[in-house]
């Protein structure tokens, strides 16, 4: 329970990728972080990429980065639709601003580059978006996890283990 009092946030819409969100979800309450996952509407089932649902346990609108210590953004393609939201973007830019970890996975990458925070970071993601992560001003490379000052990032699914050890190392400093 090394992450016992901190709150994460995790952003979801349809066709989230299932594992990327649900298995950091249950690994950062497991280390007894509190998660709220906020969507367009509070307390909506979302569905998964592959099918799998998930109930909103909160609005987007209604949050604020400072009640936050961490965010975790897990990939799909919902992260393409979310980061025309503006609130996701002020959310995502305010947590960075004050230091406290980004954790993006996959296409999650797509929200930091759209709150244009990528800038000097080394990260990594899915090829898919690579392209779009260095013309954000990203270095990227093709590794498991990327760990650069407030922000970590991972490739895929397979690269969950990894990227859930990162987060806990760097939420627990």
């Amino acid at each position: 329970m090394n992450m016992k009092g901190q709150r994460v946030l995790m952003f979801i819409d349809n066709i989230f990728e299932d594992m990327e969100l649900l298995y950091p979800y249950y690994r950062l309450i497991e280390e007894g972080a509190e998660v709220v996952v906020a969507g367009p509407e509070a307390n909506v089932v979302y569905t998964g990429k592959n099918g799998y649902p998930f109930r909103s346990n909160a609005a987007i609108t209604d949050q604020q980065a400072r009640n936050f210590d961490l965010l975790v953004i897990a990939g799909g393609f919902a992260p393409d639709k979310l980061r025309r939201d503006p609130k996701v973007l002020e959310l995502t830019r305010e947590i960075f601003e004050a230091g406290k970890i980004v954790a993006h996975i996959c296409h999650g990458g797509w929200i930091p580059i759209s709150a244009g925070i990528m800038q000097g970071f080394t990260c990594t993601s899915t090829p898919g978006i690579k392209d779009d992560l260095k013309n954000a001003g990203a270095n990227w490379i093709d590794e498991e996890v990327v760990v650069d000052r407030n922000q970590i990032s991972s490739r895929k699914p397979e690269d969950l283990p990894a990227f859930c050890r990162a987060i806990v190392k760097q939420a627990t400093k």
